[in-house]
């Protein structure tokens, strides 16, 4: 079963059915089924998909025929991986909401963001893609919104605008190129072949790199993410950190650099500069949070601003580290938040200052949390080890001096990462850690999974560089790399 419009379908199928159900047990537990489904469906892409570099599994259906736009959807090694994380991370994140009271209008939401995110995967056709992209914004607006706390308003309307903005910069690049076209079509084939000069080529960059810049986020277009990331419901956070802001890494690779190599050659280094300035500068900053979901936000941007570096490098051994990078923080990233979430709802706190000696009381929850917290420093034989070292000779091949400073995400990380751990696992109960209940049932599981998941990506990377490598080399000739 190969059918990837179906695929992509299926979680609105499943969005539909879940906005009638009251009911939270069986909106959870019928999510559940329906997310599995999904992953279900998504392991025969996995297994027949032929790491040539070519497309695989390539649809085509007319849809508004007047302007040359096609509902063109397919994979490569590119986007494969991000399909598969997409579906892996969703029923997961279905499982940290079970001890949680939601009705199924939450889980409709996370559908049909699902959906979106697939599509923004697979799209061919820069209005498909387009349209993907919105429609993984609108859900998630949403779901923070309506489930977050504290001033989650005021920093969801500037979310939205943020992307909104970013977006709308997208469509104009868009509907430009589409006019020299002489097909016109928005196929991706159509505009990597278009021969714009410089000055087009240069507009055009940033009107793609801001809108991908945003979602990431890139300095300076970071400062929407920490309140929405602190104020959004853990589950909305998963769904940020672990998968949305893939997708402007992947616009990065799919659209920006292929179809205006020259603009890249020209910007690439200032690129290169906001990258590896966000390593150092998010890191200082989550050095010096106490609100421990505020710290792993600050994390996120420095390991996407590590990650985009490596896409800037263009060279294979960077945009490598890229791919399995991006797999290696969405599976991190989830682990992590949801230990704060549990933590948040056995102590009523997430500041560090309230919290530690909680492996005395919960040592299964220590032990998973460690896993966790080595596979983000990137510890050998985890699942970060592998693809910061490849992002970081990437970059050394780029230039020394940004591998030295971008070097530096292995001691700040370590800094940060066992601060948060020391602070909360190690040390003397407070009085809100003193009666800490270990973790069982459904956490225990999905934790496992988690680490296991870890463990398994730092002995095995081929499994996911072999997807890749073919697709990447690829995308390096279009760089004339």
């Amino acid at each position: 079963m190969d059918n990837l419009f179906l695929l992509i379908l299926t979680p609105i199928i499943g969005a539909i059915f879940l906005s009638f159900v009251c009911e939270h047990t069986l909106a959870k537990r019928g999510a559940l089924v329906l997310s599995l489904i999904t992953l279900g469906l998504t392991i025969p892409f996995i297994c027949q998909f032929n790491p040539e570099g070519d497309f695989n599994y390539e649809q085509s259906y007319p849809w508004i025929t007047a302007f040359g736009v096609n509902f063109h959807i397919g994979v490569d090694g590119i986007s494969l991986p991000l399909l598969a994380l997409t579906n892996f991370l969703v029923p997961l994140i279905v499982l940290t909401t079970f001890k949680k009271a939601f009705k199924g209008n939450f889980y409709a939401l996370m559908f049909f963001m699902q959906s979106g995110l697939m599509l923004v995967f697979s799209a061919m056709d820069a209005f498909t893609f387009y349209v993907g992209w919105e429609v993984a914004l609108i859900p998630i607006y949403f779901i923070c919104a309506l489930w977050g706390d504290g001033d989650r308003i005021r920093v969801n309307l500037k979310f939205f605008i943020y992307t909104f903005f970013g977006s709308l910069l997208m469509l104009v690049a868009i509907l430009y190129l589409h006019q020299q076209v002489a097909t016109n079509d928005f196929e991706w084939h159509s505009f990597v072949s278009l021969d714009l000069d410089a000055s087009t080529q240069r507009w055009i960059f940033w009107a793609f790199f801001i809108a991908f810049a945003i979602k990431i986020p890139i300095f300076p277009f970071h400062t929407w993410q920490p309140g929405t990331y602190t104020h959004a419901p853990a589950a909305g956070t998963m769904l940020l950190a672990g998968i949305m802001l893939k997708m402007g890494i992947y616009g990065l690779m799919r659209w920006l650099l292929p179809v205006v190599p020259e603009a890249v050659a020209i910007y690439g280094q200032l690129a290169m500069i906001l990258c590896v300035f966000a390593v150092v500068y998010a890191s200082i900053i989550a050095i010096q949070q106490q609100d421990s979901k505020r710290l792993i936000a600050y994390s996120s941007i420095a390991h996407v601003g590590l990650i985009s570096a490596g896409v800037f490098t263009w060279n294979v051994t960077g945009m490598s580290g890229a791919m399995i990078q991006m797999i290696n923080h969405g599976v991190s990233v989830v682990g992590l938040f949801f230990v704060l979430d549990i933590i948040q709802d056995r102590t009523g706190s997430r500041d560090l200052r309230d919290l530690g000696g909680i492996a005395k009381k919960a040592p299964r929850l220590a032990i998973v949390f460690l896993i966790i917290i080595m596979g983000a420093i990137g510890l050998p034989l985890t699942n970060g080890f592998i693809g910061e070292f490849l992002l970081l000779k990437g970059i050394y091949e780029y230039g020394v001096w940004f591998a030295v400073f971008g070097g530096l995400t292995l001691i700040l990380g370590a800094v940060y990462m066992l601060r948060l751990y020391q602070r909360t696992m190690l040390g003397t109960t407070s009085e809100r850690t003193a009666h800490f209940v270990d973790i069982s049932g459904v956490e225990l599981y999905t934790l496992i999974i988690i680490s296991a998941v870890i463990i398994y990506l730092g002995i095995f990377p081929n499994s996911l560089l072999h997807i890749s490598s073919a697709s990447v080399s690829v995308l390096a000739t279009f760089l004339g790399r």
